[in-house]
């Protein structure tokens, strides 16, 4: 069954699940530390600020020089998080557990940019936005995360759980004009969509 969102003509916004986020630091400019953080996370470590990376469900975005946020898919087992920080710390890096600081939604369909920059100043042209970048900036008054999922007009929105309300209000405030449809949540990194929604079509 597909997660019900759709890339046609139409806007559908639902939560994104995921196992764990973990934010991590170090130099992009130890070899050491790249190689064993990769070794540990199983997904290449993108260098290149503001673009991200995705293997088997795993998705590293780049938020800095020296930052970056593994988000593990909802289907990971993971729980090694402390062996994991030991042995980055070790390579000179640091890793810190915000899996219970972040929540976040998928906004697909031919209208999801023009929503977005209702709300917020980045320019998600798929010239300037591709397939893999994302970026912080605002949503509202609200600090927020965007990535460009892939080729499909599809974004996902991180923000603060504890400003939760707020931001999907937001979303929902800047989709009203095109219309939407909420639909049943998707993984962070979900697979190809449906066309055919699953939601009820309610503005919650």
């Amino acid at each position: 069954m597909g997660c019900g969102f759709v890339f046609d003509g139409s806007v559908t916004l639902g939560e994104v699940s995921f196992a764990l986020a973990w934010n991590v630091h170090g130099n992009p400019a130890q070899s050491s530390f790249v190689l064993e953080a990769e070794r540990l996370l199983g997904v290449p470590l993108p260098l290149q600020p503001n673009t991200a990376s995705h293997l088997v469900g795993n998705t590293v975005l780049c938020l800095g020089p020296r930052s970056w946020l593994f988000v593990a898919g909802p289907t990971s087992k993971r729980n090694d998080f402390s062996d994991t920080r030991v042995a980055l710390n070790a390579a000179g890096g640091a890793l810190f557990d915000v899996s219970s600081s972040y929540i976040g939604w998928l906004i697909a369909g031919g209208g999801a940019a023009r929503v977005l920059n209702r709300s917020c100043p980045l320019d998600f042209d798929a010239s300037v936005f591709p397939a893999g970048r994302c970026a912080q900036s605002m949503l509202g008054h609200i600090n927020a995360l965007f990535y460009k999922v892939d080729e499909r007009p599809a974004f996902i929105v991180m923000a603060a759980r504890s400003l939760a309300v707020d931001a999907w209000r937001d979303l929902r405030t800047s989709a009203r004009t095109d219309g939407y449809r909420i639909v049943t949540p998707a993984s962070f990194h979900p697979p190809p969509f449906g066309n055919r929604p699953d939601g009820d079509g309610r503005d919650r």
